[in-house]
């Protein structure tokens, strides 16, 4: 999900990742969040997404460590042991949809950045 304002998702319960200029553009980190491995993505244009970090098919927790591109408007992320694509907004795998993975709420605020401690919605 994208950078949210603060009023629409004060209910929830954020976790402190680090600061917006620790995640170049066009990059991932992986963060603690729940004892959840979430991986935390900011695009070139300044959004933020947050995804399972944990790639479904080999078990590994990689998908920090991906590409992000766009494919058919979508943007996306390559995971880097089987190159399937995972939408950075509805955590669909494109290629094998049985193997998509949960989105959090992620909000870029005062320079830092937080995600929500449960899968959104």
């Amino acid at each position: 999900m994208s950078a949210l304002p603060m009023n629409s998702t004060d209910s929830l319960d954020w976790t402190d990742i680090c600061a917006v200029d620790d995640i170049l553009p066009n990059t991932g980190v992986c963060a603690l969040v729940a004892d959840l491995h979430v991986a935390v993505f900011r695009t070139g244009s300044d959004q933020f997404f947050a995804i399972d970090n944990v790639d479904p098919k080999s078990g590994a927790s990689v998908l920090s460590r991906g590409l992000i591109g766009s494919l058919s408007g979508r943007v996306v992320v390559a995971s880097p042991l089987y190159k399937n694509h995972f939408d950075l907004q509805t955590g669909e795998c494109l290629e094998m949809p049985e193997h998509s993975v949960r989105t959090y709420s992620v909000r870029a605020l005062r320079g830092r950045v937080s995600v929500a401690g449960a899968p959104a919605a």
